[in-house]
């Protein structure tokens, strides 16, 4: 089968710094979508008497499907469709939001630990302005060579949710035995994505560890996937035929445009008819957080990979991968490139702000995409740390107009942290 890459988690709070953090693996830079997934949040498990739980008020979707499926919990839901329903664990809510849904998501008072998953499909063209729907469907467990699936969209190993979707999705549960190992005939134009929540599973030659998610490209006729462990392994298969389009995704909103993303936050903020009104959660919606000052550019997949066999292959004389690493005692990150620094970019630390004045590549090492390495690490990492970005160093403020993933932890260049900058230097 083909290569399988490791998509690595990065934790974002949900609704600000002191909220609930959830971990996401999609969208990154490396893979926006997985057939039609364009987003997988994992989440839990959380103590709720220490965290707060969820609490999510009214807020708006466009172009889109939101997938709620859970472990362990109870989460209520309302939308602006009248629907009032509870995610539970082991039962699917599909709610689509193409031309514009509002919905709250709240854990339940007798929820005791909160933990699942949290996922969106991308509408194609000719849908994504679908009207409101909601449904709600229960798969029946089913066992196979050491596992238990949970099959709630698409079909495998027999089993088939009859829940509609707008492009050819699979989403299921697989949980494995101890030791176990599996192999799933599975469509060979479909890609394929594991995530994995708790246990070390082999999927392929890979091994993915707890909340890695591993991407298979499509044209493969089966997955195999090992429980290293001795205990049960749970993960979520995801896949889809590659969603050949590119979207423009920004905070709740998927378009196609800059223009789109504009025209749907007005539309929210003028409480237009669009969204509807989420009739029975106890307080405010939630206000849309104010646009980047760039373009939102669309984006899709990089190009499909060649196929191992035609790809060079690295002998004990290549060079290894470079890589990134914090120095706190410096304020900077570096970049390292068979354990030789080859660049850095510096920062200071303001409250919760992290500014950067500086990137350099030594000229050794020019023409090889270090520095945009380098930076991406970086500004992953602040988002990690529940920081802020203030990118007074001009790489990375172009860096940003071209990433605009990073927009809603972007601070602008002020005088006053300017005047701040020049006293921290001296």
């Amino acid at each position: 089968m083909s290569d399988v890459d490791v998509l690595s988690p990065r934790d974002v709070p949900l609704g600000g710094p002191r909220a609930m953090t959830v971990r996401r693996t999609l969208p990154q830079r490396a893979r926006t979508l997985i057939g039609a997934w364009c987003f997988a949040d994992h989440y839990g498990p959380d103590d709720i008497a220490e965290t707060g739980g969820m609490d999510v008020a009214p807020h708006p979707h466009t172009g889109l499907q939101t997938v709620s499926w859970l472990f362990s919990g109870e989460i209520e839901h309302r939308d602006s469709l009248g629907s009032h329903a509870y995610v539970r664990p082991g039962e699917l809510n599909l709610m689509t939001g193409g031309h514009g849904i509002s919905h709250s998501e709240v854990s339940t008072p007798g929820t005791t630990v909160l933990h699942g998953v949290q996922l969106w499909v991308a509408l194609p063209e000719e849908h994504r302005h679908a009207e409101r729907d909601f449904q709600h469907y229960v798969p029946a467990p089913m066992r196979i060579d050491g596992a238990e699936i949970r099959v709630f969209l698409g079909s495998l190993a027999g089993q088939e949710s009859p829940v509609r979707t707008f492009t050819p999705l699979l989403g299921a549960e697989v949980v494995l035995e101890p030791r176990a190992t599996v192999t799933l005939a599975v469509d060979p134009d479909f890609e394929h994505g594991l995530l994995v929540d708790h246990g070390d599973v082999r999927m392929a030659d890979t091994l993915l560890r707890p909340a890695e998610l591993g991407y298979a490209q499509a044209g493969t006729a089966a997955l195999t996937l090992v429980n290293e462990s001795d205990d049960p392994a749970r993960t979520v298969l995801l896949g889809g035929t590659p969603f050949e389009e590119e979207i423009v995704m920004w905070w709740n909103f998927i378009g196609r445009s800059h223009e789109d993303i504009v025209r749907a936050r007005e539309d929210w903020a003028n409480a237009s008819d669009r969204f509807g009104a989420v009739e029975g959660y106890p307080g405010d919606r939630l206000p849309a957080p104010v646009l980047p000052h760039a373009t939102i550019s669309p984006r899709g997949n990089p190009p499909r990979r060649r196929p191992a066999s035609e790809r060079h292959t690295m002998t004990e004389s290549s060079p290894a991968a470079p890589t990134v690493e914090r120095n706190d005692a410096r304020h900077r990150y570096e970049i390292l490139v068979d354990g030789k620094r080859a660049g850095l970019t510096a920062y200071r630390d303001r409250g919760e702000q992290r500014v950067f004045f500086h990137t350099e590549v030594d000229d050794a090492f020019a023409g090889q995409g270090l520095a945009a390495r380098l930076v991406e690490y970086a500004l992953t990492d602040v988002r990690a740390l529940g920081r802020r970005i203030v990118p007074v160093c001009p790489y990375v403020a172009k860096f940003l107009k071209k990433h605009d993933e990073f927009a809603d932890i972007t601070d602008p260049v002020t005088p006053d942290v300017q005047a701040w900058l020049d006293t921290q230097l001296g």
